[in-house]
């Protein structure tokens, strides 16, 4: 009998989207609630399993307590910022079971997998490493740890024993079908993404990047960069079976790394979806061809996330992006033309980022035009070549990634850029960008003939200025700081 096993995205920050598929674990600007998909792949091969995604749901730590006391194993994904709360429920889940098997999954263990085990002294019993599907499955199916692949443990007498690597699943068909666990467990109309519309659904046809951008953890840590792909049928095949599931569905998402890396493969795709005449979305690159655009547009795409990170060049180099700035303008041009929505990402504090470079940055956004952007301050995540590269420049501070509520601090120092600078240039992006007349038109005119996106609009409106005002208050407490020590 397999042991009764619970997939636990835990509760966090109000808000918090880190949970196993967001690029960027933090608190946004404005609540939003992705999928945790690499918990539902092992909560759909386990028989018996449930996948708890406690954020969105809006389960709190005592109700998750009280669910787990039903449960014989738990896999609970962790993240960076929030490594210490976990480490703390998952104490709670010791004291009130003292026989639960606890393991930890995701990129933060896969990268510091004895640190965490000493961390929890006694609290967890093993963590994964990268690709855990079958790593969990197999504990909970009664394989003994020494005999699993890719998970780290501390053995009887404290001896930190890590098991061979565990290659990549290449048969990715043969891996069950999110959509399913998502029926099964989840209520889908609590997933929300200000950009995309809703309810959603998301799930992935590939996995891995090649792309080498040195701060994007998933590819570095958990996915790898060996891309592997389902066959473009069985895409389609449960593109199609999600509409039947979710009877309220607006639109499917694609959460790849990229889903149109390659252009053949991604004309093969939309050639299946095409017939099935549905709306989704999907990320992808400024390299994608104009004649991948047009297929996945005629099959039905509406929208693209894109990351243009930077208006500089020097620093698309310095972090391997694979791309120019001139790539970005003809690929806004082609999507433009097709009439395909963009949602542009960006970041600030990446190395060679200057004040010059900032404002390049704003000036560049602002000619791309994207529908909706956002703007993430520059955050090394252990594991990653960006974290590494600061850690040996002396530019990562000590201090938390987090503020209480979960939202992204700065911990980037530059000669010539502080902390608290590159704070308040995301509030000046932010304001440059959609503070602008025919901005401010748009978005009102969508307001006005949609009751639905008038109330969207005023509860992320409202949510953002909130943010703005936590915001200028670090800054200012950054400058006070600053002349303090000045002896101002």
């Amino acid at each position: 009998m397999p042991m009764k096993t619970l997939l636990l995205n835990p509760p966090s920050f109000e808000g918090f989207d880190g949970g196993a598929s967001s690029r960027w674990p933090a608190t946004r600007e404005i609540a939003s609630y992705w999928y945790p998909v690499w918990l539902a792949y092992p909560a759909g091969m386990i028989p018996g399993a449930r996948l708890l995604d406690a954020p969105p749901h809006g389960i709190s730590l005592q109700e998750t307590l009280k669910i787990a006391q039903d449960y014989e194993f738990i896999v609970l994904f962790t993240s960076a910022p929030g490594l210490h709360n976990d480490l703390k429920l998952a104490r709670m889940f010791r004291e009130q079971n003292p026989h639960v098997k606890i393991a930890f999954v995701g990129p933060h263990v896969t990268v510091r997998a004895e640190e965490t085990l000493r961390l929890a002294a006694g609290a967890i019993d093993f963590v994964t490493r990268k690709e855990f599907d079958h790593s969990v499955t197999e504990f909970a199916m009664g394989k003994p740890l020494a005999d699993i692949d890719g998970i780290a443990y501390l053995d009887a007498n404290g001896r930190f024993i890590c098991t061979p690597d565990r290659p990549p699943i290449h048969d990715l068909d043969a891996l069950p079908w999110a959509t399913e666990v998502y029926a099964r467990d989840l209520d889908y109309t609590k997933y929300n993404v200000p950009f995309l519309l809703h309810p959603y659904v998301a799930f992935y046809s590939t996995r891995g990047c090649p792309a080498l951008c040195t701060f994007c953890m998933w590819p570095q840590t958990i996915s790898g960069h060996p891309w592997r792909k389902r066959s473009a049928q069985d895409v389609a095949n449960e593109f199609a079976h999600a509409w039947e599931l979710f009877p309220k569905l607006k639109e499917i998402f694609f959460d790849d790394d990229t889903f149109s890396y390659q252009a053949s493969r991604t004309i093969e795709v939309c050639e299946k979806l095409k017939p099935l005449k549905k709306t989704w979305s999907c990320t992808a690159r400024v390299t994608t061809t104009y004649e991948a655009l047009k297929a996945m547009k005629e099959a039905g795409c509406r929208l693209l996330i894109v990351g243009f990170e930077s208006g500089d060049d020097q620093i698309l180099k310095n972090i391997k992006k694979g791309a120019t700035t001139e790539m970005a303008r003809q690929f806004m041009k082609h999507c433009k033309k097709l009439g395909l929505v963009v949602h542009g990402d960006f970041i600030l504090g990446l190395p060679g980022e200057t004040p010059q470079t900032i404002e390049k940055t704003i000036r560049f956004a602002k000619e791309l035009d994207c529908e909706t952007i956002q703007v993430s301050i520059a955050h090394a995540y252990p594991g990653t070549e960006l974290y590494d590269h600061l850690v040996e420049q002396g530019w990562l501070t000590e201090g938390a990634m987090t503020d209480e509520e979960g939202h992204q601090l700065p911990h980037i120092e530059y000669p010539g850029l502080t902390k608290g600078q590159i704070m308040k240039a995301v509030e000046d992006f932010y304001d440059g960008y959609y503070f602008r007349p025919r901005i401010i038109a748009r978005i009102v005119g969508k307001a006005i003939f949609d009751g639905q996106e008038r109330k969207r609009l005023y509860k992320e409106a409202r949510d953002f200025l909130r943010l703005r005002s936590k915001r200028q208050e670090y800054y200012r407490s950054q400058v006070e700081t600053a002349g303090t020590h000045k002896g101002v």
